[in-house]
């Protein structure tokens, strides 16, 4: 049996391996140990979430953003994006949508938009629990004040999003600029420490990453160990400064998510809209190598085009119901069962 076979068997029975273990099994890899890695991986799922895929409605509410990342579409300084910004009213109403068709998870995402005060987010945050009591409700809108985080939490919020991005301080600073790597890690730990299930996770492929990088990104996930990993493909967008930089591969993404299913078993992983992009079975293939949650986009179709992070997203003009039908079909053809219930981490339920 090769070196690399034995790694595979390792992070399998163990669910451990050092940076240079990893570092050696990303550089060796051949496309029949991805396969060997994608059934360990599917495995470790099937134990721990048996063939459950979970939906969470994603609702991107402000594409407005103070931050300035050089990847990113709808970073500040890019002016040629046509900006918008739902009202609470507006995003009470897209939950009310999912409620009716079943989700029981809404998760609330935006830019760095600071309209969106302490007191609207608490105010916004009492209606949905008071309106839909037992949903889910996870936040994605960035860095904000511990003080904050936990005024969120009080009023109703129980999951909280925000990619690490990178677990290289250099790559990080630099892709950045508006930011700092000890801030971003400061953000996630105290959100842990004040009680959220926390989303935490990174790009592949991103200009600059090196195989150390991504070892060392996984490293950190299992240090970590949020609730939930999102791991996705770098796809440029033609006005930032990487528009011309090349995409991140579906299976150097692919590999890095059955690595993540290995490593941290019992977390929740999505099949981004991203691997979706890039193939038109990408979260197929996603769900396949150890992903088990799904987040239909359900922003009104009127802006949904205008929260762009990357181009040609998917998902541009469905209407809610036959988006949520085709993606049920797709789930059950690739094997799986939907889940539309809160879907919490093992990790959280053992808590």
């Amino acid at each position: 049996m090769s070196n690399l076979h034995n790694l595979l068997e390792k992070v399998y029975r163990t669910n451990d391996l050092t940076k240079e273990e990893i570092m050696y099994l990303l550089e060796n890899v051949t496309q029949a140990d991805r396969e060997v890695l994608y059934g360990y991986a599917l495995k470790t799922k099937q134990a721990y979430y048996g063939d459950k895929v979970y939906l969470r409605g994603l609702i991107e509410f402000s594409n407005i953003c103070r931050q300035d990342c050089l990847y990113c579409g709808i970073r500040a300084s890019n002016g040629k994006v046509e900006r918008y910004r739902l009202t609470p009213e507006e995003i009470l109403a897209c939950c009310d949508q999912g409620h009716k068709l079943g989700y029981r998870t809404f998760v609330l995402q935006s830019g760095e938009d600071l309209w969106y005060t302490e007191e609207i987010l608490v105010d916004l945050l009492c209606a949905i629990r008071k309106s839909y009591p037992g949903v889910a409700i996870t936040l994605s809108i960035g860095e904000r004040s511990v003080a904050t985080y936990q005024r969120l939490l009080a009023a109703g919020a129980d999951r909280f999003l925000m990619r690490h991005e990178t677990a290289s301080p250099e790559l990080y600073e630099k892709l950045h600029p508006t930011m700092r790597f000890e801030e971003r890690r400061a953000c996630l730990s105290a959100l842990k420490n004040l009680g959220y299930q926390v989303g935490a996770g990174f790009m592949v492929g991103l200009p600059g990453q090196t195989l150390a990088d991504l070892a060392e990104d996984l490293r950190y996930l299992k240090e970590f160990h949020p609730d939930m990993i999102g791991i996705g493909p770098f796809i440029p967008h033609s006005e930032t400064p990487l528009g011309a930089e090349k995409s991140g591969t579906l299976e150097a993404t692919l590999v890095m998510v059955a690595l993540a299913r290995l490593l941290i078993p019992d977390s929740l992983i999505p099949a981004t809209t991203a691997l979706g992009t890039l193939d038109p079975q990408g979260r197929e293939f996603a769900l396949k190598a150890g992903a088990n949650v799904v987040m239909p986009i359900i922003t009104p179709t009127s802006v949904r085009k205008q929260y762009a992070l990357y181009e040609n997203k998917i998902y541009g003009d469905d209407q809610l119901e036959d988006c949520l039908d085709c993606l049920e079909r797709r789930i059950q053809a690739a094997g799986f069962e939907v889940d539309l219930s809160r879907g919490d981490s093992q990790q959280f339920i053992s808590r």
